[in-house]
């Protein structure tokens, strides 16, 4: 899916784009999105005006997503 969405570089590896910490604490559920918009904020991944995409899903093949302005 990344590829298709162009977030790889050639040898397929996520660009700076992409933020993730699940390595860091595994998943945390519904506190997943607001730890890495935390983490993203604090060390400068996120400026004013940056637009995020925010993707989950959940148990029950439950799933949602939202675009936002920071």
């Amino acid at each position: 899916m990344a590829a298709h969405l162009n977030l790889t570089d050639r040898l397929g590896r996520l660009k700076r784009r992409v933020f993730m910490n699940i390595e860091k604490y595994g998943n945390t559920s519904a506190a997943s999105i607001p730890i890495a918009l935390s983490e993203a904020a604090e060390c400068g991944r996120l400026q004013k005006g940056s637009h995020i995409a925010l993707t989950a899903f959940g148990a029950g093949m439950t799933s949602g997503a939202a675009v936002l302005e920071w």
